[in-house]
């Protein structure tokens, strides 16, 4: 309400009061603004200067306070910036224990809780906390800060620290006001040194993230941390063993408790398929999530990150205070202006050093005139300070024009102050180097003074090379590969069906089993009119009668072909066809043989009768799903009518085109077809597909992204061989994982030899081995099991060549390289095998060197080409072909 009536009620003598009215139109208004206003500027949001919010600047004044040295309790700490900060101590401590945890200002001592399991710290009556050397260094300038009233007016604060370092980008910030909020990510404290410098120098910088959890990040979104931005944030996940996952480092803003509990409720919801998960974290995470038999790593891996908090996703906000306004920049502008604020308080440091030393000169110069001069001699003449002070200004006159400024009454004081055993024992020669000195300091503040961004420059690199050390980027930066849920969820549910009534579902238990799925899988059916359904799975769904194929779709799937023969009822005449399904809309209905054109005229001009209509419905009479796109041999049988003198005729699905959904397809026969049986199944007549590896990612891919490995088929496999010196060869899927320490990852030809020159711990040799691997199915390590041996050396090539480089000791001088033909040094054994010595000398590295050629292998190369050059000329005629009706008639 706008107006509020205040009426006074009558006396006991019974005399109306005057009727009192308060307006308070617009109070609550300016209440809210005020409440917003103070909780924007005085408790939530960080400001730009200094990069504290109120408590926390109050906090770490309270700490210089009581500076000595030693360990304070932090309930005194909080107990003394009680005189500062107007709310409880509960906020006071709280935020202390938020800093103390980002170990960089405060030293701790005591249980200060683990940001990893999310435990909270003690009371603050069992902890205690000092500033670091770092808060002392860059946090604090008692001459340059500027002061204010504390909320009592009983004493000062600073209105900002003058902090010499983008601490608000290092230690981030987050926090809740009235209709903003903001949300700013640490980065790395090396990494916004150099930004810094390189902000100084002119040159262009990039900055990203840096979580004290560590983790794996990707940026491509990143946004400069302003509005609109999104990063993801993945949890470093590894295989133990066949059963065993490690989880070694989480995702920012998650604790191993919540990400536990995110494992243990999809696992509940049937998302992903565990044994048990042990969390043995306590100075580094390691949780371990155990499998059960049969479960595959690589795909829980990729569960894990679909469904559980093991992937996240965060959406910076960069909202700071500056002039008492709120202002949204991104992270790269708080630096600049970090910087230029840096810049300007080591400039203003420099004028009060050099104003300071500029001062002592000047005393000095005057302390040495004044004793040599001997005008104390007749300070027995003046009776009173002012005809004194009048002497001694006329008799430091003729040395007026040496000093830097004008002598005052203050100056005079000083000199008549100075004790007289101090004069007796007054050294000209160390006056003079005294002087000396001061003016050294004067020249080279007047320097720094000159080259402030030089000056500035080799500030920012003392920081780095003092405080830096422990503090490398924790968090990998790379971008994620994006996981399809459908393909990595656990499908603990079972498909059924009703063909003739039309349903498909999980809950039709009673009619035929279709195939295992999951609650976010989608169905693909087809009828025998001809019609397609693409549905989510769901209890029971009505898709329509007479259903031939149903089955889990799989989106962008081109290596599912559907052959079908259908009778198209516009002409009776009987197609062939083959075709894949991609991706369409959800629940629309759509025809894969040709639609029935309405209203359609017979020979005479006239419209086709209602029963004519009706022979005219298309009907599919072969249909067949092939996930590796297999083509089979059916035997088609016609109907004896007229003088048709062949009825029945063998086809080859291999020999039509794979083309769209939408096309005609190809004339199977212009008379009416009795029956179509299967003769024999078909082999894929897909290409081998070719396959990419990611170095980014650490993924296969068949997008074209990264190197090619080769053209795959079904029985082909990947040879692996990692720094460790284990090999081991893999069918390719998607969804594997790759261990970044791999040296070579390509195309396992088993006929193609292995060479490998690796130091043998055990005997302290060098040796080399060519070899097979014999089974492709086992890991296998091939430079034995001594913790010392290492592996130097790794070929693939078929006659491999390698430079041996030899280090200098004191027992051998330097030796001659040594060139080495792998395959005229040893010939090939098993994997097993020890090798022949290849020297005793300590090898500095090993080069590798242009192979030699290999007759075999240029014919072979040329032959891979040739048929990719075909491939290619296929897969072009398959796209640019038209629907070319071919009669197959016979």
């Amino acid at each position: 309400m706008d107006e509020q009536e205040e009426i006074t009620p009558h006396t006991e003598e019974n005399h109306p009061q005057e009727v009192s009215i308060t307006k308070i139109t617009g109070m609550y208004e300016n209440w809210f603004l005020d409440y917003a206003s103070y909780v924007i500027l005085e408790r939530a949001v960080p400001a730009l200067e200094d990069g504290f919010k109120p408590v926390q600047r109050r906090i770490m004044h309270s700490l210089k306070e009581l500076e000595d040295g030693r360990y304070n309790k932090v309930a005194n700490v909080v107990g003394h910036t009680m005189k500062y900060h107007p709310h409880g101590d509960a906020s006071i401590g709280d935020a202390m224990v938020q800093i103390g945890q980002k170990e960089l200002l405060i030293d701790t001592q005591g249980n200060w809780g683990n940001i990893l399991t999310g435990d909270a710290a003690a009371a603050p009556r069992y902890i205690e906390a000092r500033l670091s050397k770092f808060a002392l260094d860059v946090v604090y300038s008692p001459k340059v800060t500027q002061w204010q009233k504390s909320y009592d007016g009983r004493n000062d604060e600073p209105i900002h620290l003058p902090v010499k370092f983008p601490l608000l980008l290092v230690q981030g910030a987050e926090g809740i006001a009235v209709g903003l909020s903001t949300k700013i990510l640490p980065h790395n404290f090396n990494e916004l040194i150099d930004a810094s410098i390189k902000h100084l120098k002119g040159q262009n910088f990039e900055l990203y993230p840096d979580f004290p959890t560590a983790g794996i990040i990707d940026v491509s979104n990143y946004n400069d941390g302003e509005r609109g931005g999104r990063i993801r944030v993945r949890a470093k996940i590894s295989q133990e063993d066949k059963q065993t996952l490690k989880i070694s480092e989480i995702p920012f803003s998650t604790t191993t408790s919540s990400l536990i509990d995110s494992i243990l409720k999809a696992n509940e919801k049937g998302k992903i398929k565990i044994k048990k998960v042990d969390d043995n974290t306590s100075e580094n995470v390691e949780i371990l999530v155990h499998l059960p038999p049969g479960i595959s790593p690589d795909k829980t891996i990729d569960a894990l990150y679909a469904f559980t908090d093991c992937e996240t996703s965060i959406s910076p906000l960069c909202c700071v205070i500056e002039n008492n306004r709120p202002l949204f920049i991104g992270v790269s502008e708080i630096l600049r202006r970090s910087t230029e604020r840096t810049l300007a308080l080591l400039k203003k440091e420099l004028e009060i050093q050099l104003a300071e030393e500029q001062e002592k000169w000047h005393f000095a110069s005057l302390e040495k005139i004044f004793i040599r001069e001997e005008m104390y001699i007749d300070f027995k003449l003046y009776s009173d300070r002012e005809t004194l002070y009048q002497y001694l200004y006329n008799r430091f006159e003729s040395f007026k024009a040496s000093f830097v400024r004008e002598i005052n009454d203050d100056d005079l004081q000083r000199l008549t102050q100075i004790p007289m055993i101090r004069i007796t024992r007054f050294d000209s020669y160390k006056a003079d180097e005294n002087i000396a000195k001061i003016e050294e300091k004067i020249a080279e503040i007047k320097a720094h003074l000159a080259a402030l961004i030089p000056y500035a420059i080799d500030y920012f690199k003392r920081l780095k090379d003092t405080y830096g050390k422990g503090r490398e980027r924790k968090t990998e930066i790379r971008p994620f590969d994006d996981i399809e849920a459908t393909k990595v969820v656990m499908r603990n549910l079972k498909l059924y069906v009703n063909r003739q009534e039309g349903f498909v579902g999980t809950s039709l238990r009673k009619d035929e089993f279709v195939a295992d799925c999951s609650d976010i899988d989608d169905v693909i059916v087809f009828t025998s009119e001809g019609k397609m359904i693409i549905t989510k799975v769901s209890e029971k769904t009505y898709v329509g009668k007479d259903i031939l194929h149903v089955g889990v779709f799989k989106k962008n799937d081109k290596r599912t072909v559907y052959n079908m023969v259908y009778k198209n009822g516009n002409d009776n005449f009987a197609y062939i066809k083959r075709f894949t399904v991609t991706g369409i809309i959800r629940d629309k209905e759509y025809e894969v043989v040709e639609p029935i054109q309405e209203q359609k005229e017979d020979d005479k001009g006239k419209l086709f009768s209602a029963s004519k209509r009706e022979k005219q419905k298309s009907s599919v009479l072969y249909f067949s799903a092939n996930p590796n796109g297999e083509a089979e041999i059916i035997t088609v049988n016609l109907r004896q009518m007229g003088n048709i003198k062949k009825l029945k005729w063998d086809i080859n699905f291999a020999d039509i085109l794979i083309k769209g959904r939408s096309s005609r397809g190809n004339i199977v026969s212009k008379y009416p077809v009795k029956r179509i049986d299967l003769k024999e199944k078909g082999v894929s007549t897909l290409k081998p597909r070719k396959i990419w590896f990611d170095p980014i990612v650490h993924r296969l891919n068949t997008d074209q992204r990264g190197n090619l490995l080769g053209a795959f088929k079904g029985e082909d496999r990947i040879l692996l061989i990692s720094k460790e010196g284990n090999i081991k060869t893999v069918v390719p899927d998607m969804s594997l994982h790759f261990d970044p320490n791999l040296l070579i990852i390509e195309k396992w030809i088993p006929e193609k030899p292995i060479s490998v020159i690796y130091y043998e711990g055990e005997k302290d040799r060098t040796f080399v081995k060519r070899f097979l691997v014999e089974n492709p199915n086992r890991e296998e390590n091939v430079i034995g099991e001594n913790a010392k041996s290492q592996l130097l050396f790794v070929s693939t090539e078929w006659r491999p060549m390698a430079e041996v480089v030899f280090a200098k000791t004191n027992k051998a001088p330097l030796a001659t390289n040594l060139s080495v033909n792998l395959e005229e040094f040893i010939s090939i054994k098993g994997i097993k095998a020890l090798g022949n010595q290849l020297t005793t000398d300590k090898i500095k590295e090993i080069i590798s060197l242009e192979p030699l050629v290999y007759q075999e292998q240029e014919e072979e190369f040329s032959e891979e080409i040739v048929e990719g050059i075909i491939q290619e000329e296929e897969n072009n005629e398959t796209e640019t072909s038209q629907d070319i009706q071919t009669s197959l008639d016979f």
